[in-house]
């Protein structure tokens, strides 16, 4: 059984991450979303920069698939997201409002919403994020020192949406919630 797929075109040190916590991992190309070949699995995971050519090429797939992406989460699978990095972005794709803004900084982060293990260790100390959501109608969890969201979460049909612009590793804590909360759901 998968527990992860990660969307992406080449090996990247996430995968690395999940093996360390003991989940499976499986790395997909954006154009194999919706194909009959992937197994089903618990959580799906974008990392930062997906829309950006500079790293990847999975961008145009995952906006021509986002019908999807959205009955995955519809279905009971977690989606978590994280930066564009690109100057602005809209996550057209996405089944709720989202608008993101780059700014690399290091802010310490207020936790708003606690209902779920934060995605990483003490944040209070400063967090490098990559940006920050500027429009939304998600639940915000954590914001930066000037207020503005840099983690959301939106419940969709049985599953659960997340998106950040924390450019960190998530935690091992964070990394178990999405994982476990999610349904064995395919794609």
């Amino acid at each position: 059984m998968t527990d992860v797929m990660l969307l992406w075109d080449t090996p990247i040190l996430f995968e690395k991450l999940f093996k360390e916590h003991g989940y499976e991992c499986l790395r997909v190309d954006g154009n194999s979303l919706g194909t009959p070949f992937l197994p089903a699995s618990k959580c799906l995971m974008v990392p930062t920069g997906f829309a950006n050519p500079a790293y990847t090429k999975v961008a145009k797939g995952i906006e021509n698939k986002g019908d999807k992406i959205a009955n995955f989460v519809k279905r009971g699978g977690v989606l978590v997201v994280f930066g564009a990095c690109m100057p602005e972005y809209e996550y057209e794709w996405l089944p709720f409002e989202l608008s993101y803004v780059e700014e690399h900084m290091q802010s310490p982060l207020e936790v708003v919403d606690d209902s779920m293990p934060c995605i990483i260790g003490e944040p209070q100390e400063p967090v490098e994020c990559d940006g920050y959501f500027s429009r939304t109608d998600g639940e915000v969890i954590l914001k930066d020192e000037q207020g503005r969201a840099v983690m959301v979460k939106k419940e969709f049909g049985e599953g659960l949406i997340i998106a950040t612009t924390v450019h960190e590793f998530p935690s091992a804590d964070f990394l178990g919630c999405a994982v476990d909360q999610g349904k064995n759901t395919r794609l």
